[in-house]
């Protein structure tokens, strides 16, 4: 058999509700510190959920033009901001006028919601007496474009595409990165996820699936509250999460240092059900022994798994099911933690998130918790580093993701 390139993480960069750059996104998940809070940006008189996984402190116009921050989705400049560090994470710079570069650097990104929010704001305005949409209302509610704007902010010429495909997006543009790479299409990928879902009619969409916290704190940053036993859904949340990918022996040439290696990737479908898990659990446990299968790695090599955990009292319940049945008696050893109780569910950028704190991670050998875990469900018994982060090295992580519309996605991270 002809041996894969080896595909490898060499750049970083974040713009998270607890954290805007890497740095800070790393900071802040160790010490457990939350970016949920009270949404303030519109009334929520109409809504009973009011708190959402918020970035605070973050200028899009330190990005991109006034222009262009207006005829784009609020997702867009958190998506430049992250990638623009990343490349430079990587150490790579593209001059302007160095078109066999552009042409060798791609970009795959991941989103949920893409522009709803954009199109729901020139609905609103379109209804409203004497109001008046952008012309760029399709173009930026348009999922297609989205990685467009990536790809003309940072001048990069090679394959631009949008992977949608729910909660799962951005570990799928991962994988399909991955994919692009080894094909010896391009010598790099930018690719992540991004999004940015707060808006009033997306949350009430949200509050009549059932699926949404609804329940009111002293604290926001309590509301979000994976595999606790008075869970009672998930806190929306915003931001992006974006990478440098490349095959090891490119990173090596250039004299790139790699983070941590993408060893294996799998993508499912359980073709059940529009937003549950499938209980039989067949097709959650088959994309993650598939991703470690690809990866070369037995489930007892994993040291630690970033779990999907959204505080659905279904999908946690199933979540935990799955890892015990993949792992066996092994499960309750692995230590495991849920980034979304730091920064809400950020819908299709929540694969990328956990990914992110992830390498992060495997960079410190400092693992984060999951907050809010003080009474936990008697059906979700795994370890997950409750509230205070633990020192333990990482040499083989396994980061899972569900998905509406029964999708199922698993990378397998190595160090290198």
């Amino acid at each position: 058999m002809t041996r894969l390139p080896r595909i490898v993480i060499t750049g970083l960069g974040v713009v998270s509700p607890n954290g805007v750059g890497r740095e800070n996104f790393d900071s802040a998940c160790v010490s457990g510190r939350s970016g949920v809070k009270t949404i303030t940006a519109f009334d929520t008189a109409g809504l009973k959920s009011r708190y959402a996984g918020i970035v605070d402190g973050f200028d899009p116009l330190s990005v991109m033009s006034p222009a262009d921050v207006r005829r784009t989705p609020r997702m867009i400049p958190f998506a430049v901001a992250a990638a623009k560090e990343a490349l430079n994470h990587a150490g790579l710079e593209v001059a302007p006028d160095d078109i066999a570069l552009q042409r060798r650097i791609g970009v795959t990104l991941g989103t949920g919601g893409g522009g709803l929010g954009f199109v729901e704001d020139q609905y609103r305005r379109m209804f409203a007496a004497g109001g008046k949409p952008s012309p760029f209302a399709i173009t930026a509610g348009t999922h297609g474009n989205l990685s467009s704007e990536l790809s003309i902010q940072l001048k990069l010429r090679g394959p631009s595409h949008v992977l949608s495909t729910g909660c799962a997006s951005s570990t799928d543009a991962i994988g399909h990165a991955m994919m692009i790479l080894r094909s010896g299409v391009t010598d790099v990928m930018v690719c992540g996820g991004a999004d940015a879902p707060i808006m009033p009619g997306i949350l009430a969409g949200f509050e009549l699936m059932g699926v949404i916290s609804t329940r009111q704190f002293g604290d926001p940053a309590l509301a979000s509250r994976p595999f606790n036993a008075d869970r009672d859904g998930f806190i929306l949340g915003e931001g992006a999460w974006m990478f440098v990918l490349e095959t090891a022996e490119h990173a090596e040439k250039r004299g790139a240092k790699a983070l941590a290696e993408v060893a294996g990737y799998a993508s499912t479908c359980d073709a059940f059900h529009r937003v549950q898990i499938a209980p039989d659990l067949a097709e959650c446990t088959r994309a993650i022994g598939e991703a470690l299968m690809a990866a070369g790695v037995h489930p007892r090599d994993v040291d630690y798994i970033n779990l999907h955990g959204t505080g659905t009292q279904l999908n946690d319940k199933l979540e935990t099911a799955a890892i015990k049945r993949v792992f066996e008696d092994h499960a309750k050893s692995i230590p495991a933690s849920a980034t979304k109780s730091f920064v809400g569910h950020p819908q299709g950028a929540g694969g990328a998130a956990g990914i992110a704190a992830t390498v992060l991670m495997m960079q410190s050998g400092r693992m984060h918790p999951t907050i809010n875990l003080t009474q936990r469900d008697p059906e979700c018994d795994l370890d997950y580093i409750a509230n205070t982060s633990r020192d333990h090295a990482i040499n083989v992580a396994l980061c899972n993701c569900i998905a509406f519309g029964s999708k199922n996605s698993a990378i397998v991270l190595k160090t290198v």
